[in-house]
């Protein structure tokens, strides 16, 4: 199993580290081969500047500002995000990874004049997981359409394997979380790798 895990927090000493930590000790103990890129920790830009721009969208923009990122995401066959929402979205930093890293030709394929739109370009990847935290209840956050849950798990899934497996956690109501309620979130994400990893008796299930 190749698997990168996608981090984004600025604060070593948060609760979304102590996520990550959950995440890795299930990975290890599965005898994974895990790459993690720490975006925050590494200084990434997630600036796409006009230059860029005009290249990414004719096509002609290469891969040698990210080289290193795009070669991770195409050797894994597991991906999984560890960020905290941040007014119900993606933080900016991880918003940019995925603008400047996941690349036409290589994520995914443009239309051209035979095909009316984008392709699949990461059809290796066989399981997607995002874990993260809310300061919004679960309420909230349904209401407003939970934009950066739905950003990876189906506007990037749609680039995956088509037999996907998903899985996500997120501690709600984070800004009034308590010991209490940060230890029972971290069993459940330990649960849920169980579950998405295929452990022992936990049945592989195919996502709807």
């Amino acid at each position: 199993m190749q698997v990168l895990v996608v981090y984004c927090h600025p604060r070593p000493d948060s609760f979304t580290a102590a996520v990550k930590n959950t995440v890795l000790e299930k990975l290890h103990a599965a005898d994974a081969a895990v790459t993690v890129l720490d975006l925050y920790a590494e200084g990434f830009d997630p600036v796409m500047g006009g230059p860029e721009n005009a290249a990414y969208l004719d096509c002609t923009l290469g891969r040698s500002h990210v080289a290193a990122h795009v070669v991770a995401i195409e050797a894994c066959d597991t991906l999984i995000f560890v960020y905290p929402t941040w007014w119900y979205g993606l933080p900016a930093m991880l918003k940019g990874w995925l603008d400047r890293v996941l690349l036409p030709g290589s994520a995914f394929l443009m239309p051209d004049e035979t095909h009316s739109d984008i392709r699949p370009g990461l059809t290796h990847i066989k399981r997607l997981a995002v874990f993260t935290t809310c300061g919004a209840s679960w309420w909230l956050t349904r209401i407003i359409g939970a934009p950066g849950k739905r950003t990876i798990l189906r506007g990037l899934r749609i680039l995956c394997a088509p037999r996907c497996r998903t899985a996500f956690a997120a501690h709600y109501l984070m800004d009034a979380s308590s010991p209490t309620s940060r230890a029972k979130h971290l069993k459940r994400v330990a649960r849920k790798m169980d579950r998405f990893l295929g452990g022992p008796g936990e049945p592989q299930k195919v996502p709807a």
